[in-house]
């Protein structure tokens, strides 16, 4: 039965199946914002070595997205996303033996599975958002989604702090024992072990849920002329830069904020990424209700550069000894006292929030018969998220800059996003001159 033969019966029921999808890859992406700092810290890594956990998971997605448009269309979209929560079900036990052996190679193995499976489940479930009801209120189910999300994000870091983290909150700063790092990796198992029953259990479920089948589209081979007269046109070619620089700061927001206050020596630096995720999600409401009512999206975007590299130059230039903002805002309802440099470091949600809704029309507008091909070179933008923290990493390593100054990464690429909201996505030739 196709979704076509379905569309006078009520699509709640398969919703709330997406949606529950929707929150396990927002689960299970910035689990990452806690898992990186926690296994650095066990495994006693370097800030790039620790970037390597977030580049094995955001680069299987370059790898495997093709793959896994040849086997949705294959298996259908509903096997595929039980096959992707299956290929994420492994990857959740591998992290086992992983932690058993105390093993990083496996960890980062573990990841790249991960991401595989998750890339084959957004490859699936991503097209019953627009077509599993009607047409004209897609984009309010594309917003609900996109809230569940980055909502995700600001549980799971939660989840792990309360599962694992706040057993070990006094060995920040610490020297580890070999008994200390056996008995943090072990931590990890009964949760990993719980996640994958979990997602098994899920992908069973969805397997023999009531959901539709999707009628498949006839491929459309993405052939190298294709992509050359897609690239022809600069506001695509320059909106694929700008998404790849945006999930690059939107990545090290969000997964390395808990790594830096590792450094700094915050307890609760398992918990970090929620912060961010918080402003995302407030963000994310505020374009919702804001574009196009009272802001245009290229003014919006503008605004989201702009207040990227405010915050960019007062994290790197900021005072870690300084309080003065959890002072005034967090502290007084209860909240934990944190140093400045990482609460600004969690406002980047609020500047990252609105860029890929606001880049994916802009880029697309005015393709026609092309705009497949460049919503799949815009797909590849996502590439960013695994070279983002890779180079915070490397600059970590600069004497002169160290963790904080590493940040510094960011400015070129806020400053690129500034000038496709200025012009870039206003230019139809490579050699106008205005």
């Amino acid at each position: 039965m196709t979704a076509t033969s379905q569309s006078k019966q009520s699509s709640l029921v398969p919703m709330a199946i997406v949606a529950i999808l929707f929150f396990i890859l927002g689960f299970a992406t910035w689990l990452n914002g806690s898992l990186m700092p926690y296994l650095k810290q066990i495994l006693q890594l370097t800030p790039f070595q620790a970037s390597l956990i977030l580049f094995s998971f955001y680069i299987a997605v370059t790898f495997t997205a093709l793959p896994s448009a040849w086997v949705i269309r294959k298996v259908g979209y509903k096997n595929g996303m039980a096959l992707g929560m299956g290929v994420m079900m492994l990857a959740g036990l591998l992290f086992i033996p992983a932690a058993q052996t105390q093993t990083f190679a496996l960890f980062l193995f573990a990841q790249l599975v991960m991401g595989t499976g998750q890339t084959l489940l957004q490859t699936a479930v991503n097209p019953y958002v627009v077509r599993i009801g009607p047409e004209e209120s897609a984009a309010a189910r594309v917003s609900v989604m996109g809230i569940l999300n980055k909502g995700a994000g600001v549980i799971a870091p939660l989840v792990f702090s309360a599962l694992i983290l706040d057993s070990f909150r006094d060995r920040v700063g610490m020297t580890l024992t070999q008994e200390h790092i056996t008995e943090m990796a072990n931590s990890l198992i009964l949760p990993y072990l719980g996640m994958s029953i979990f997602i098994g259990i899920l992908a069973i479920a969805v397997k023999k849920s009531p959901l539709p089948e999707l009628e498949q589209d006839e491929p459309q081979e993405q052939s190298s002329g294709q992509m050359k007269a897609a690239l022809a046109h600069p506001s695509l070619a320059l909106g694929v830069v700008a998404l790849f620089v945006y999930v690059a700061v939107e990545v090290i927001a969000g997964d390395t904020i808990g790594t830096f206050a590792l450094s700094l020596g915050v307890e609760s630096y398992g918990v970090m990424t929620s912060y961010t995720m918080m402003f995302m999600v407030f963000g994310y409401t505020l374009g919702i209700i804001c574009i196009p009512r009272f802001i245009s999206q290229p003014k919006a975007l503008m605004l989201s550069a702009i207040l990227g590299i405010v915050l960019t130059l007062a994290i790197v230039m900021g005072d870690n000894e300084s309080y003065q903002i959890a002072n005034m805002l967090i502290v007084p309802f209860g909240g934990t006292q944190l140093p400045d440099t990482l609460i600004l470091i969690a406002v980047l949600g609020l500047a990252n929030a609105i860029v890929w809704p606001a880049v994916w029309p802009l880029a697309l507008s005015g393709l026609g018969a092309l705009t497949s091909t460049g919503s799949a070179l815009l797909i590849m933008g996502i590439a960013g998220g695994a070279f983002g923290p890779l180079f915070w990493g490397m600059a970590s390593h600069v004497p002169s800059l160290g963790m904080q100054g590493g940040y510094i990464v960011m400015l070129p690429c806020y400053m690129f996003i500034l000038f496709y909201a200025i012009k870039g996505y206003k230019m139809t030739s490579w050699l106008q001159k205005t």
